[in-house]
C-alpha cells in the first residue's frame, strides 16, 4: 500500500507508547538527521498484546505518519505445503522492500512464522524451520541505514524463538496493553464521530462501565449502542443504549422466550439478591449497577453488574477474600431461605476456586504454605487456560496442602457471606420480593444496594490446616 489512510491521529488510548512510535516515523523522514551521531532505528519492532488492543492499526499508522510504502503480510500466508516456497516468499518481501526504500514491512501473527524450533516438528527440514531461517538470515543481512523498518505483531510472545528475539533482530518489543479510563474515553471520542448521539452523552461514564475493555470492543459497544437506539426508534444515541450494548456484550441477549417456573425465578432473585447485598456490604468491592433475573444467551438466569469506580492494578489479600465472599454469597442465600442449594451457583464456584487457588499458589498469600510461588505464570494474552502447567515442582503432601488450603478459603468465604445475609435478611427478603415484581432493579430503585458502612463482624473462620 501506497496510502494506508490511517494516522496517529485514528490511534488513541496509547499515549504511553507514541513516542518510541514517533521516533521509527522521524527516522524515516529524516534519515540523515537522525543518524547523525551514528545512531540507527531499531532492526525490528515486535508489538505484543491481547487480541484487539489495535497492533495492526498502529502499523498502518506508523506507515500513513511516514507517508512510505507500507508492506502487510500474515505470517500465515509464508507457511506451505510444499518445501521452500515459504523461505522463496521471504527472500521476495525483503527484496522488493530493499526496492521501494523507505519503506514499512510488517509481519502480523508473527507467531505463526516464528514459532520456537524443534517444538512439534518431524525433523530438521521441516517447512516452518526453514522459513523461520531465512527469515533469520534476512534480519541479519540488512542494513537498517537503507530506510527499511521491519514490524511485527503478535499475541503469544511466549513462543517465539529465542533467536528472533535476541538484540540485532528484534531490538525492541512495544507492550500495546487494555487501555485504562482515560485511554478508553480517548478510544470512544474516535469512535463516536461515526454514530449521531445525544449532546450531554456521558463519555466518562461509559468509559467507567467499561474496564477491561480493548479497543476492538470498544468499537464494537459503540455500534452495538446505535442499533440498540435504532430498534428503539430514538432520533440519537443515548447513555441508557450504551448500558444496554454493555449488557449484552457481558451476559449475551435477552432470553424474553424462555420462561421459568415460578420456584425458578424466586430462586434465580434470592441467589442475585445475595451477590448484590454482599458487594453493597464489603467497602472494597465495586459498586452496584444493576441486578436482574431475566435469562440470558450466555446461559446466566440473572446477573448482578457492579461497576468500577476506578482501574486497579494491584489486588490485596483483603479485596481478593471479598470477592470471594461475594461469589458464594448467592449459594449461601439460596441455603439461607431454602434450606438446600440449586445448580445455579456452578460458575460462581468454578470462578471462586480459581481465584482461591492463584491465592494460595501464585501470590504466597496462604499462612499455611508460605511466600513460595509453586505454580508459575507466563506472560501471555490467549487467557490463563493456555498457560496452565502439567508439571508439578512439589510433592503430594504439598499438594494436599494446597487443596486443604483452598478448601479452607471457600469454607471461609462462605461463613462470612452467611453471616453477612443472616444480618441483612429483612434486604434479602424485600430485595427479592421487588426483583420478582420488576425483574430488574438498580439501586435507585433499592436503597439497600448502595455502599453500606460495615461488614458484620460475626462470621466464621475456617482453620486451612484442619
Amino acid at each position: 500500500e501506497h496510502d494506508t489512510q490511517v494516522t496517529f491521529a485514528d490511534v488513541a488510548g496509547i499515549d504511553d507508547v507514541k513516542g518510541e512510535l514517533t521516533e521509527i516515523v522521524s527516522f524515516l523522514k529524516n534519515k540523515a538527521w537522525y543518524a547523525r551521531l551514528g545512531a540507527h532505528v531499531p532492526k525490528g519492532t515486535l508489538l505484543v498484546g491481547p487480541p484487539g488492543t489495535g497492533k495492526t492499526l498502529v502499523a498502518k499508522a506508523i506507515a500513513g505518519e511516514a507517508a512510505v510504502p507500507f508492506f502487510s503480510i500474515s505470517g500465515s500466508e509464508f507457511v506451505e505445503m510444499f518445501v521452500g516456497v515459504g523461505a522463496a516468499r521471504v527472500r521476495d518481501l525483503f527484496d522488493q522492500a530493499r526496492q521501494a526504500a523507505p519503506c514499512i514491512i510488517f509481519i502480523d501473527e508473527l507467531d505463526a512464522l516464528g514459532k520456537m524450533r524443534g517444538v512439534g516438528s518431524f525433523g530438521g527440514n521441516d517447512e516452518k524451520e526453514q522459513t523461520l531461517n531465512q527469515l533469520l538470515a534476512e534480519l541479519d543481512g540488512f542494513d537498517p541505514r537503507e530506510g527499511v523498518v521491519l514490524l511485527a505483531a503478535t499475541n503469544r510472545p511466549e513462543v517465539l524463538d529465542p533467536a528472533l528475539l535476541r538484540a540485532g533482530r528484534f531490538d525492541r518489543q512495544i507492550l500495546i496493553d487494555r487501555p485504562d479510563r482515560k485511554g478508553r474515553l480517548a478510544i470512544l471520542k474516535v469512535h463516536l464521530h461515526k454514530i449521531i448521539y445525544k449532546d450531554d452523552l456521558d463519555c466518562e461514564r461509559i468509559a467507567e462501565i467499561t474496564p477491561g475493555l480493548t479497543g476492538a470492543d470498544l468499537a464494537n459497544l459503540v455500534n452495538e449502542a446505535a442499533i440498540v437506539a435504532t430498534r428503539r426508534s430514538s432520533q440519537w444515541v443515548e447513555l441508557q443504549d450504551f448500558t444496554a450494548a454493555v449488557e449484552r456484550l457481558v451476559a449475551g441477549i435477552e432470553r424474553k422466550g424462555s420462561v421459568l417456573r415460578s420456584d425458578e425465578r424466586q430462586v434465580v432473585a434470592y441467589h442475585e439478591m445475595g451477590h448484590a447485598l454482599a458487594a453493597s456490604s464489603l467497602p472494597a468491592m465495586d459498586l452496584v449497577h444493576k441486578v436482574s433475573i431475566i435469562p440470558r444467551a450466555a446461559g446466566s438466569l440473572g446477573y448482578t453488574l457492579q461497576r468500577p469506580t476506578d482501574d486497579r492494578y494491584l489486588i490485596s489479600t483483603q479485596m481478593l477474600r471479598d470477592r470471594l465472599v461475594v461469589l458464594m454469597a448467592g449459594r449461601a442465600a439460596e441455603h439461607l431461605v431454602f434450606g438446600q442449594v440449586s445448580t445455579g451457583a456452578a460458575d460462581d464456584l468454578g470462578r471462586a476456586t480459581d481465584i482461591a487457588r492463584q491465592l494460595v499458589t501464585r501470590f504466597g498469600m496462604s499462612p499455611v504454605l508460605g511466600q513460595a510461588v509453586l505454580e508459575r505464570q507466563q506472560a501471555g494474552y490467549l487467557g490463563d487456560l493456555l498457560l496452565r502447567q502439567e508439571r508439578k515442582d512439589y510433592s503430594e503432601q504439598t499438594a494436599r496442602e494446597i487443596d486443604l488450603a483452598v478448601r479452607g478459603l471457600l469454607e471461609e468465604a462462605y461463613g462470612r457471606a452467611r453471616a453477612l445475609l443472616e444480618q441483612r435478611r429483612n434486604d434479602l427478603d424485600a430485595g427479592a420480593r421487588l426483583l420478582l415484581a420488576k425483574e430488574t432493579i438498580t439501586p435507585e430503585e433499592f436503597p439497600a444496594l448502595q455502599p453500606q458502612a460495615n461488614e458484620p463482624a460475626t462470621y466464621v473462620l475456617v482453620d486451612a490446616t484442619k
